[in-house]
């Protein structure tokens, strides 16, 4: 993507079935579960460039010792420090200490059986550590302790925040986080009190009564009470005190999460591959948290995947698909690389099937993938045209002219590359904006000036902020006739209220492009109109809000949108033509038939919340608001 945007965050969980001695003798370190969870947030750094944060939970502890420990980390290098800082506190034990299991987990933090890491990629706020998962949720009762961390947005966190007030709750903030934390701990809280008060009603004394709880506690039962009114999408960890953990994913599987057991580990994390390198698994032996099911971790080691909510449609987040995730997952490597193929008849119709005067590559390097089914998808059409060719010689079949059919390929080139990030200081704008235009630099000498035309690859245009700062200022200067502009997804017209940091309509390129064909059509009318049907709909229930901005981009056709982004991403006095090509939503569901969430493409929102969110987005532009659309 040309256009960085903050996206997912990551969660990794990390349940040792076995106590440490057993890491310990197996594996030569008691650090084992502290190794693999670093292991396991390296691998999906991808998913949050903010900070990062752990917890880890002791099992069986002794009253009066520390059972949960915390760190957490919002500089720049925030892995490297985060680490550095845990394994601090075991750089001065010797060889006989850290060879004794049992004395660490007496001894030192971090030590536990049960942990959990987070990566934090912030859509608001402050990147600092008291925003940095995981939060912790404390109380002098062991079972009433909550640690919490996910990969969530809700859209309706003001509804969920007026129901802790009227519980009695006085939260400190309204942000989803806290709201979450405090819903699950409000009705943890509650199933304690149920389970203490019955058992208490026969008899049990008070430490009987503890391990009753630890034993009983129902953890699918309270997530089905705390989640009743989650509009949103969410893979959500969470750790009790005692040692009871979940993981519990959204009712339409909107973010992802994955999950791996033996008989040593459980492992939880956003990707697969993570899991797969970490623990140096086959694939196929890692599953799919379900929608709307939690894995439940019990003390006793127990595991289960339980419904804990009425599941919805399926519709999965495309854009891990396209772009979030990380590529080395089988299958998204290759949805990418038939999303790439899946644009190669548009673009040779671009050219005009003009093999020899086409040059084909990509920017940035998350395109990659997409490009190689690009690439894939030409040369299936340059041969099946060498085909034809050969056939229609007959009976003169040269070697001369063979050779010159078969020696036509595809021209794939390294066009832009993107240099090392510049830093400056300097205040003025157009100085600024001079160094913002050289964050790309190209090959030069491979380009015939004026005749051939340079198709770029990218995996989504979401601004365009970059093509028409930099990426097509600085590839005209190779003087081509023409500059294709590719995205293997389709427009992005819709905020995504599930997970990217994007909800101000005016930064969509494609929105920004719907707004000038209604001014030069005269129909610009259709602003003030539909802004009413916003409005009219304001204080409806969500679930009988409709998305009112379909309408207004039908009012043109797809094609006729991308040729206006084309003429807005266009520098101004470069010489060669500009246009874009997007992904159709027919070839996105097609590479990516098990993701159908394409609500940013589409507007067809998975959670009722959706839709309120886009009308007040809308408004929020028409308002000149410059807000985010939800909070």
């Amino acid at each position: 993507m040309s256009d960085q945007i903050k996206h997912e965050c990551g969660i990794a969980l990390v349940r040792l079935l076995k106590p440490l001695e057993y890491y310990q003798e197996k594996y030569g370190t008691a650090l084992y579960g502290i190794n693999k969870l670093r292991l396991l947030m390296k691998k999906q750094r991808n998913r949050g460039q903010d900070g990062a944060g752990i917890a880890t939970i002791k099992l069986y502890p002794q009253p009066g010792t520390k059972f949960v420990d915390r760190e957490r980390s919002a500089s720049s290098n925030y892995l490297k420090d985060l680490f550095e800082n845990i394994y601090s506190n075991f750089k001065t034990l010797n060889s006989e200490q850290l060879e004794d299991a049992v004395w660490l987990k007496k001894n030192c933090p971090f030590m536990g059986e049960l942990l959990l890491g987070h990566l934090r990629y912030g859509t608001h706020g402050d990147n600092t550590i008291a925003t940095c998962h995981p939060f912790l949720r404390s109380n002098n009762w062991i079972s009433r302790n909550l640690v919490l961390a996910g990969n969530f947005n809700m859209t309706n966190v003001g509804e969920l925040f007026t129901e802790l007030v009227s519980y009695g709750q006085y939260p400190i903030e309204r942000s989803d986080t806290v709201t979450v934390l405090e819903k699950i701990g409000h009705f943890l809280d509650a199933e304690v009190e149920r389970l203490h008060s019955w058992y208490k009603s026969e008899g049990f004394a008070q430490e009987q009564l503890n391990e009753i709880i630890f034993e009983e506690l129902d953890v699918q039962r309270l997530l089905t009470r705390a989640s009743k009114r989650f509009d949103g999408g969410y893979a959500i960890a969470g750790l009790i005190g005692h040692g009871d953990a979940f993981v519990m994913r959204d009712p339409n599987a909107i973010r992802p999460a994955f999950y791996y057991q033996d008989d040593e580990v459980v492992v939880v994390a956003s990707e697969r591959p993570a899991i797969q390198t970490a623990f140096d698994v086959h694939y196929s032996r890692i599953k799919e948290l379900k929608r709307g099911h939690a894995i439940i971790i019990k003390r006793n080691g127990e595991i289960s995947e339980k419904l804990f909510t009425e599941q919805g449609k399926r519709m999965a987040c495309s854009f891990e698909r396209i772009y979030f995730s990380r590529g080395t997952d089988r299958d998204i490597y290759l949805e990418r690389k038939r999303l790439g193929e899946n644009v190669a008849e548009q673009v040779l119709k671009a050219v005009d099937y003009d093999f020899r005067h086409t040059i084909f590559s990509f920017v940035p390097n998350t395109a990659e993938s997409a490009f190689y089914g690009l690439v894939k998808g030409v040369q299936k059409k340059l041969d099946a045209l060498k085909l034809e060719k050969i056939m229609s010689l007959k009976d003169d079949l040269k070697s001369k002219k063979l050779e010159k059919i078969l020696s036509l390929t595809p021209r794939v080139e390294k066009i832009a590359v993107k240099d090392a990030k510049l830093r400056t200081f300097i205040a003025d704008d157009a100085s600024r904006g001079e160094l913002v235009s050289h964050v790309y630099d190209v090959t030069y000498g491979i380009v015939e000036n004026d005749k051939d035309s340079i198709v770029l690859l990218d995996d989504s245009i979401v601004r365009g902020t970059t093509l028409k700062q930099s990426i097509l200022k600085i590839v005209a200067r190779l003087r081509p006739k023409k500059i294709i502009v590719v995205s293997s997804a389709p427009q992005i017209r819709y905020p995504d209220c599930y997970g990217i940091d994007m909800s101000r309509m005016k930064e969509f390129v494609a929105f920004r492009a719907l707004v000038a064909l209604l001014e030069d059509h005269g129909k610009s009318y259709l602003l003030q109109e539909t802004y009413e049907r916003c409005k009219a709909q304001e204080h409806l229930p969500k679930e009988e809000i409709k998305n009112e901005l379909i309408e207004l981009y039908d009012t043109f056709t797809y094609k006729e949108v991308s040729k206006k982004i084309a003429e807005i991403v266009t520098p101004s006095g470069i010489k060669p033509k500009i246009e874009v090509i997007y992904q159709t939503l027919e070839g996105l569901h097609a590479a990516c038939p098990n993701h159908t969430g394409d609500w940013y493409f589409s507007g067809i929102y998975p959670t009722p919340g959706g839709n309120r969110i886009v009308n007040r987005a809308f408004i929020n532009y028409m308002e000149k608001c410059d807000v985010r659309a939800y909070f």
